[in-house]
């Protein structure tokens, strides 16, 4: 059975080639990128995000960080906002200012993880998610302080969900979604779930099952296999889907598939 939604992607050999050639040549005029993250146990990802992201082609980037780390940056982290945390050293409600400018600056932004699962760092979340109406990638443990968010997550558009399996069930769950996915669940009867999922909701999904990364959004479903599941994990595969977002903030799906295509190894 053909499949006219779901095309497959050489890793060595992207789908959209024209996504690249669309990066513009001036730095300036490649778009801002806003992270958002970290807690006092980890930040981590957030570094590797933020070197990345610049790596990757991002005009600018600035990150949001609790004060709990101020002692722990790295100096290569030289655009960094300090915001008030809370005793579990994660974001305290008291940072939704910070982070409210920091999404007015920016043409994009990266919840990227390390954030703590706090309860009080999920709300100032949402207060952020109930204003902020540009592109948005999220990923790692971001993904779960989300989570109460679901519906109004699923129906935002120009969001990209860079979530594990388990992420992708529980988010089908909360939506109450008729299709219940299994860890054995077949390639196939899993692509088209996405495709069917993405109609419906308006964000994009990347995943990750078995050997092989999923990016689907409108209906339209790539695969690429994919061998080094800690690109993902460690921030990353959203850091660089994030950075190419900025410029072709307009295709997604493309977007998203390209930035995968180009350094996977």
């Amino acid at each position: 059975m053909g499949y006219d939604y779901w095309r497959k992607q050489n890793p060595a050999k992207p789908l959209f080639p024209d996504i690249e050639w669309a990066k513009p040549e001036q730095r300036a005029q490649r778009g801002r990128l806003g992270i958002v993250g970290g807690n006092k146990l980890g930040f981590a990802g957030i570094a590797e995000a933020y070197q990345t992201a610049l790596s990757t082609g991002a005009g600018e980037v600035r990150v949001v960080l609790p004060d709990a780390l101020k002692r722990s940056i790295p100096p290569a982290m030289t655009d960094v906002i300090f915001a008030p945390s809370n005793p579990s050293g994660s974001l305290a409600r008291g940072a939704i200012n910070e982070l409210r400018a920091l999404s007015s600056w920016s043409t994009g932004l990266l919840l990227a993880g390390d954030a703590g699962r706090n309860s009080e760092t999920a709300i100032v979340y949402s207060d952020l998610l109930s204003t902020y109406d540009g592109p948005l990638v999220v990923t790692r443990d971001a993904v779960d302080l989300v989570r109460n968010d679901a519906e109004a997550i699923a129906t935002r558009p120009r969001t990209v969900l860079v979530l594990s399996f388990a992420q992708l069930q529980k988010l089908f769950r909360e939506l109450y979604y008729p299709k219940i996915l299994t860890f054995n669940v077949p390639l196939m009867q899993l692509v088209e779930a996405l495709h069917k999922f993405t109609i419906t909701y308006p964000l994009t999904i990347a995943t990750l099952h078995r050997d092989t990364l999923i990016i689907a959004h409108g209906g339209e479903v790539v695969t690429t296999d994919w061998r080094d599941p800690m690109r993902i994990w460690r921030g990353k595969t959203a850091a660089r889907a994030a950075a190419y977002l900025l410029w072709t903030p307009s295709q997604p799906l493309e977007a998203v598939a390209t930035s995968v295509a180009a350094h996977n190894p």
